[in-house]
């Protein structure tokens, strides 16, 4: 496994379709930084689950990331050093995939999460 493509699942495609329908945000990969960053500023690391990546959703690393693609990469890389795992490829990648899911169902969750006013929110009261 590596980061070079991002899946997610279908069940967290119909989220991600309700939260393009609830914020405005039509970019896939937009509601996936945030999904994520919500989820990497949580205490607890995620739950090691199986995810199967089953969705016809697939972006790039860079795309996903953007012009800043090498800071998420250093935040989920500082993550594992935290959670006193391994910042190995495949290690980096699975936390990556167990993040970004669970910041999905997080903001899928939040029904106060209405547009991008909202997110941004989000990232300021904490």
């Amino acid at each position: 496994m590596s980061l070079d493509t991002v899946r997610v699942s279908q069940s967290a495609k119909e989220q991600l379709v309700r939260l393009k329908s609830r914020t405005g945000i039509q970019n896939w990969n937009v509601l996936c930084r945030w999904a994520l960053c919500k989820s990497l500023g949580e205490a607890d690391p995620p739950a090691v689950v199986p995810i199967v990546t089953d969705s016809n959703i697939e972006m790039s690393w860079r795309t996903f990331g953007g012009q800043h693609a090498d800071l998420y990469l250093g935040l989920i890389e500082y993550r594992c050093h935290l959670d006193g795992l391994g910042t190995d490829e495949e290690t980096i990648a699975e936390q990556f995939k167990l993040h970004l899911h669970r910041g999905i169902g997080y903001l899928f969750g939040d029904r106060g999460i209405t547009n991008i006013a909202d997110l941004a929110a989000l990232a300021i009261t904490h």
